[in-house]
């Protein structure tokens, strides 16, 4: 990974993610290649936070179809971080 904003992608607005966001969990779109270390490194660069630690997920695509053509969503990979407790929240996820 070159730098931290290849790391992290988007984050992910959901009913579920932002009933988290209240205990210091935050839910990320990360690159397919990204580990634990990176996304952990990534979140703490960009956003200025100290994680305590990260859960990661890979999805792999759904099969669509439309009519008699079939394909498949893209797969990505989700993170979940978790903020130390002493740590400042994230101030993106706080306005939504």
């Amino acid at each position: 990974m070159k730098n931290a904003y290849d790391v992290i992608l988007t984050p992910v607005i959901s009913e579920q993610s932002m009933d988290v966001a209240a205990d210091k969990k935050y839910t990320f779109k990360v690159a397919k290649e990204a580990n634990k270390t990176q996304v952990k490194l990534a979140v703490e660069e960009i956003f200025g936070v100290e994680v305590a630690k990260v859960n990661i997920m890979n999805y792999s695509g759904k099969l669509k179809r439309m009519g008699r053509y079939s394909g498949l969503t893209p797969a990505y990979k989700k993170a979940i971080v978790t903020l130390t407790p002493g740590s400042k929240e994230i101030e993106f996820f706080q306005g939504l």
